[in-house]
């Protein structure tokens, strides 16, 4: 994959996602945003567990800007994308994206959007660290 493509992951709404009036709780588009990110990373050959055991680090969320568009409701088949926009040595910032999907997969429309700050970090200590250049080379081939 390289920096710019996107990466999508298919996400089902059930009950414990939403409120009760059956539409999606704010916050768990960040859960949603997560699993993409999760899934984007195992794509990449990128376990989040073994990296932390080999290498000593973890990347963690440092900064999280969501706007809301439209609510997703119970039973919608959404597709929640991720891609990087800046890498830098020690952070990188992805765009992610919400979209309702039609019967047939496509995107009909944009629920939310975000732009998401993750920083590398000693896993001991939680202190900042530039991000491994393996791991940099994966991110960016």
């Amino acid at each position: 994959m390289r920096q710019r493509e996107e990466f999508g992951w298919p996400v089902r709404v059930y009950w414990e996602d939403t409120d009760a009036g059956g539409i999606v709780f704010y916050a768990n588009y960040l859960k949603f945003f997560e699993r993409a990110r999760t899934e984007w990373l195992r794509s990449l050959g990128i376990h989040q567990r073994e990296l932390r055991e080999s290498s000593g680090g973890m990347f963690v969320v440092g900064a999280a800007a969501l706007d809301y568009h439209r609510p997703a409701r119970l039973d919608d088949q959404m597709l929640v994308t991720a891609r990087i926009a800046e890498l830098g040595r020690a952070s990188l910032v992805l765009e992610q994206q919400a979209w309702l999907l039609d019967d047939q997969g496509r995107r009909v429309q944009l629920l939310c959007e975000g732009r998401i700050r993750i920083g590398w970090v000693n896993a001991a200590q939680m202190k900042p660290a530039r991000i491994p250049a393996t791991l940099l080379q994966v991110l960016n081939p």
